[in-house]
């Protein structure tokens, strides 16, 4: 069986433009922070660098696509190494650059370039995404390694806001900081936020991604639990479960009954999508941080149970 583990670089891409296919070059620079100096996807955010396994390609090229190396919009092609098969979060050292799997994957595009052009791409498929955490220089036939994510690693959560005008910029969002600022303060590290507007498709779309893409731990909703017609956290929630776990709501509401028995309208629903919890908390900045302060503390071991570094124990 091969290791996964070690693997050679094939070829160095780069592209001026996204959406195109990259060329090979003879070296590229990573930039801490940035990506490759020079790509078009390089910048701050989590898709910074592309990588491939030439594996996978020289088996979609045997079904005679013949594709070149860049094609697929992939920076870095590597023979030996199964990307799709390694966790969000493995490390991956070639030289003194070393860079940090952020996505498995990716939504393709209407006006992908390979797939107008042969019919397919394997990129959204089998692609994955990383971030540059040091940097130097990368280029073919150099040696990657790659380190599995350590289990007590922290947890990554995401935080969506759901406001129509906050979506709009007619609102400060509040809530979604403060669930920010208290998942911060137990040591979690926030992988995205975002303000959405009452829009149950938008949402399912990004609970999707969050979880099946950028396999976060957490993803907490702030808005759209209540009576209104425009309320369809809840729905679209449970839409995407793979199961539910409803004793985190139904504690979050049985909490809250203490403090004003409106609680008793909130229809918020916990779930779980592959190895992501989901959680729905009400919209106000107060209710957010009351409902993080009931849960918070015991959330620890459930994830950890998701993620397989702890198991189920019956109390004695």
């Amino acid at each position: 069986m091969a290791d996964n583990r070690k693997g050679i670089v094939k070829a160095v891409c780069t592209s001026p433009a996204k959406g195109t296919e990259k060329k090979p070059v003879a070296e590229a620079r990573f930039v801490v922070g940035h990506g490759i100096d020079g790509d078009a996807h390089a910048g701050k955010w989590h898709r910074q660098v592309s990588l491939l396994s030439y594996d996978k390609v020289e088996a979609f090229n045997a079904r005679g696509a013949q594709v070149d190396d860049g094609a697929f919009g992939e920076n870095l092609l590597v023979e030996g190494i199964d990307f799709k098969s390694l966790p969000v979060g493995s490390i991956f050292r070639c030289g003194s650059v070393v860079l940090k799997m952020t996505q498995i994957g990716k939504e393709c595009h209407t006006s992908c370039a390979i797939r107008g052009r042969v019919g397919d791409c394997i990129m959204p498929r089998e692609g994955v995404f990383a971030e540059v955490l040091a940097e130097g220089v990368i280029r073919p036939g150099d040696e990657m390694t790659v380190e599995l994510p350590a289990a007590d690693r922290p947890f990554t959560a995401a935080v969506i806001t759901l406001s129509d005008k906050g979506a709009r910029g007619e609102r400060v969002d509040e809530s979604g900081p403060a669930a920010v600022s208290m998942l911060e303060e137990a040591g979690y590290e926030i992988a995205e936020t975002m303000i959405l507007p009452d829009e149950p498709l938008l949402l399912k779309k990004e609970l999707i991604r969050l979880a099946d893409q950028r396999a976060v731990d957490l993803v907490l909703t702030s808005g759209g639990t209540g009576f209104s017609m425009r309320d369809r956290t809840p729905e679209a929630t449970m839409e995407v479960a793979d199961r539910n776990a409803p004793g985190i709501a139904e504690y979050i509401r049985m909490r809250s009954m203490q403090i004003t028995d409106r609680a008793m309208l909130s229809r918020g629903a916990s779930v779980i999508r592959k190895g992501t919890l989901i959680v729905n908390l009400p919209g106000s900045p107060k209710a957010v941080k009351e409902s993080l302060s009931f849960i918070l503390p015991s959330l620890d071991h459930g994830l950890k149970i998701l993620r397989g570094s702890a198991t189920e124990c019956a109390r004695k």
